[in-house]
């Protein structure tokens, strides 16, 4: 896969890009991420790629002649086609189910803004997409791009160590994951349960499962919702886990 960012921190990015997961993906060649800096074509001497607003009010929007131009080599150094998402507090909420879909995809262009973002005419006429982390405010799109990135090159055949890991964390089935312990087996007075500390797959996949949807019910109920576009209803092997999740946390509460 090949992902172009367009920035005017292209350093910021690269930096990030050099560790853990996606360092190891570019060394070994499954993805190619590349930075494109809309200041190559200003024109002025002190290389100005935004200004006021019109209609008065604060901040800065990015001008539309070098954001378009930069977009445009981004584009040329991707696959024909390749979808151009600007990062931006107007977008659509990035979810996993996305991120599942851009990491099917060959190529990627992704448009990190600044301040009050870009002239809506580049938006217009450049752009495809776009995506933001949630509702919240960024001073720019450039850590959101590079969450978009690592939510999708972790997904890329290859990148994790072992497969079943983006198949297994929260959100891949709709639901949060489950609690995760290692050794020692007790810390602090406190202990692993001792369902996963035997060898019976099928009791230690029932308590993953019941933990994950009483997660999911404490923390993110819309998940188990059908109709929001965002989560699935309970099935009925979760709604008798939830259940049982329930009453033994009411055992636990009450002492």
């Amino acid at each position: 896969m090949k992902i172009v960012v367009v920035t005017l921190f292209p350093e910021l990015v690269r930096g990030a890009l050099e560790h853990g997961v996606l360092g190891r993906a570019m060394s070994r060649g499954l993805v190619q991420i590349e930075c494109v800096d809309p200041r190559q074509y200003a024109t002025d001497v002190h290389k100005t790629v935004d200004d006021r607003p019109y209609g008065g009010g604060p901040g800065m929007v990015g001008t539309p002649a070098p954001w378009a131009a930069a977009i445009d080599l981004a584009s040329s150094l991707a696959a024909a086609g390749t979808p151009r998402v600007h990062l931006s507090a107007q977008g659509e909420r990035f979810e996993q189910a996305m991120a599942r879909d851009f990491a099917a995809l060959p190529a990627l262009v992704l448009v990190a803004s600044r301040y009050e973002g870009l002239d809506q005419r580049v938006i217009d006429a450049r752009i495809d997409r776009e995506v933001s982390l949630g509702d919240y405010v960024l001073s720019g799109g450039e850590f959101a791009a590079l969450t978009v990135i690592d939510a999708v090159v972790r997904l890329l055949p290859g990148v994790l160590g072992d497969e079943r890991s983006s198949e297994q964390e929260s959100h891949s089935a709709g639901r949060l994951d489950w609690p995760h312990y290692t050794r020692p087996v007790e810390w602090e007075g406190r202990s692993v349960p001792q369902v996963l500390q035997g060898g019976n797959h099928a009791a230690i996949a029932r308590w993953r499962m019941k933990q994950a949807v009483g997660r999911t019910w404490l923390r993110r109920p819309d998940l188990l919702k059908a109709d929001n576009g965002r989560g699935r209803a309970l099935t009925e092997e979760e709604s008798a886990l939830l259940n049982e999740y329930l009453a033994e946390r009411e055992v636990d509460e009450n002492g």
